[in-house]
């Protein structure tokens, strides 16, 4: 694999088409900077991250995903090969995982992050530095490049972009974003109680603080009272300085207001908000919940960007995934056609593939999408989500089909108004 040492602009410019390696009747246009690279980050509250993280609820759980301990090498080489393009952001729980392997998302993050200092020690040349430092960086280039990916068009490799690695596994921790979220369960009832599902979490990972600290879901439907007992305890660990930011999953519009005015009263910031959003579930509720994080500058996260893998394309009525998702996708899956007709159509235009443009679609709503991922291919082909944008045709077109399709995504039963 070829590795050279260049600026940013350099790398870049040296493909423009001025440059004499490229003919004269060249039928490109010139090259432009994408919108989007994973390396370039945006804000999260006090937190940098990369335009999309990725999501590691199947990292332990058996029930839904088939996940095995036997994947964990993969999924170690799937968690160097997001880092190493970018990717900072990394979303998991306290109660992802099945029966004894419950809290095995933390453990698994906690001990990629510790190896890949090895791994990118032992791989890698020692004067590489971000792009964003404004200094001369070194990049690596793909063989294979991810498909879809925004440079394939016009032949060119694709740079790879680490941290320096002399720098050690401090700075590599914290470049690392880890949002866990703590379960409202029954048996947390006070703020006390909440903060030790922190300090829990912190010694599964074995960092000295959590990114984000996220309350998974709100208690108001069913016990109001423990509602408040866990924002009192979002509070502590903010200030014992257990997480960096906080923020909330599953939060319907009303509660979310709520509960930004009582952090911000007691001095917190609300960092973020979880919300299941995409082309399959875009109702009134994630609009609206759209509208006030951009009001009140929370940083929204969609979860399930692909629909559980109904707008990947891989799946038909005739073709369902194993395991429990078959059940859900056989109601809903008839449905999508128009959805996926879209999909596919701009895909094929684009060269890009179907789960990269509706990848693609989140980030055009001002959200960061967490695609769960589990192989080495998933991650390239996600990858190839960033760099470019959806027109604006393009985003009416996929609107339009959205609402031109009967199949909606079923929603959590603990999101609330």
């Amino acid at each position: 694999m070829a590795i050279s040492t260049l600026s940013p602009t350099a790398y870049f410019s040296s493909f423009s088409p001025s440059n004499d390696s490229l003919i004269s009747s060249s039928p490109f246009k010139p090259f432009k900077l994408p919108t989007l690279w994973p390396w370039q980050k945006v804000k999260m509250g006090p937190l940098t991250v990369s335009p999309m993280g990725f999501g590691t609820w199947a990292w332990g759980n058996q029930l839904l995903w088939g996940y095995q301990e036997s994947m964990d090498s993969d999924l170690q080489r799937t968690f160097n090969l997001a880092v190493e393009n970018g990717i900072n952001l990394f979303d998991t729980a306290d109660s992802y995982g099945t029966g004894r392997l419950n809290g095995q998302s933390e453990k698994l993050l906690g001990k990629f992050i510790r190896e890949f200092q090895d791994y990118l020690g032992f791989n890698h040349p020692k004067d590489l530095f971000t792009p964003t430092q404004g200094l001369a960086v070194t990049v690596r280039s793909y063989t294979h490049p991810p498909q879809g990916f925004s440079l394939l068009s016009w032949g060119l490799t694709i740079p790879r972009v680490y941290t320096h690695p002399s720098k050690g596994q401090k700075q590599i921790q914290d470049n690392i974003v880890i949002a866990t979220k703590f379960a409202a369960y029954p048996w947390r009832l006070t703020p006390g109680q909440f903060v030790n599902a922190c300090k829990s979490s912190l010694d599964r990972i074995q960092l000295e603080q959590i990114g984000i600290g996220q309350l998974h879901w709100s208690t108001a439907n069913y016990a109001p009272l423990q509602e408040l007992a866990l924002w009192d305890g979002l509070v502590a660990m903010y200030e014992k300085g257990l997480v960096r930011a906080v923020g909330v999953s599953n939060y319907g519009p009303k509660q979310l207001v709520k509960i930004h005015d009582y952090l911000k009263a007691r001095g917190v910031p609300l960092c973020s908000a979880q919300v299941q959003f995409s082309l399959l579930s875009k109702g009134e509720d994630q609009i609206e919940i759209k509208n006030i994080c951009g009001s009140l500058g929370i940083r929204l996260i969609s979860y399930s960007p692909l629909g559980l893998g109904m707008l990947t394309g891989k799946y038909t009525p005739s073709k369902l995934p194993r395991g429990p998702r078959a059940l859900l996708f056989r109601q809903i899956l008839p449905g999508l056609e128009p959805l996926l007709n879209s999909l596919r159509e701009i895909a094929q235009k684009r060269r890009k593939t179907i789960p990269q443009v509706a990848i693609n679609w989140c980030i055009c709503q001002g959200t960061i999408p967490i695609p769960g991922v589990k192989t080495v291919k998933q991650v390239e082909e996600n990858l190839g989500a960033l760099g470019w944008r959806l027109s604006s045709d393009e985003l009416l077109q996929l609107g339009d089909a959205a609402r031109e399709s009967p199949g909606k995504m079923i929603q959590n039963i603990f999101q609330t108004r």
